[in-house]
């Protein structure tokens, strides 16, 4: 089904476009994601319906979105592999923020870890999308952990146990994804901009020799 849809659609461009085979290739890896990306959302969802707990699926996936802008983070080389994950993620994390009670000075102390981690290795970029400029990660560094903070500071404020745990799970979760044990877990590599960098100033070093 996921090829014959993508075939399709590469078919109908091909025919009004006169894309190189560059751009080809970026457009595929874009309908690729996108089906992908909509095909995990409805099972996710659907099963969240039926399993009784959209809700705090809903509240997760707002607060984690929110972090994994600014902080980015590991992202799986196989489609089973995001499958996998995105199912132990987004099924069985709602159902722990309902049926756990932490107390409020461990949530403090571990979104204070959380924090401080953030603040050491977010933003975490990848292959397909490295994060060359140095101002925009110190930003999007900043971003994260104010970020982080806010969700702390939000401990006191909100009462309800379940959203008060849908904030440390986001949090806890944001962090993980960027972690470098994380990427090599999912075999992939890690400050992906340092190897531009490098090749950048190795080609400057050899136009200065000539």
């Amino acid at each position: 089904m996921k090829d014959l849809l993508i075939n399709s659609a590469m078919t109908n461009i091909n025919k009004y476009y006169d894309y190189d085979d560059v751009k080809l290739a970026e457009i595929r890896y874009g309908l690729a994601s996108l089906y992908l990306t909509l095909t995990k959302t409805i099972v996710i969802f659907t099963l969240s319906y039926l399993l009784g707990y959209i809700k705090p699926l809903l509240i997760l996936m707002a607060l984690y979105s929110v972090l994994r802008l600014f902080g980015f983070g590991v992202h799986a080389k196989k489609s089973i592999h995001c499958w996998i994950s995105s199912l132990i993620i987004f099924l069985i994390l709602p159902y722990l923020c309902i049926i756990l009670t932490i107390n409020y000075k461990v949530k403090v102390t571990l979104g204070m870890i959380c924090v401080i981690l953030l603040g050491f290795f977010a933003p975490a970029d990848t292959e397909k999308r490295p994060l060359i400029n140095k101002k925009r990660r110190i930003t999007y560094k900043v971003i994260s952990v104010l970020l982080g903070l806010i969700y702390i500071v939000l401990f006191t404020f909100i009462k309800d146990n379940t959203v008060n745990n849908c904030i440390l799970i986001s949090l806890m979760l944001e962090t993980f994804v960027v972690l470098p044990i994380t990427y090599k877990l999912f075999g992939v590599s890690f400050n992906n901009y340092k190897n531009y960098t490098s090749l950048k100033e190795k080609r400057m070093k050899g136009e200065k020799l000539i």
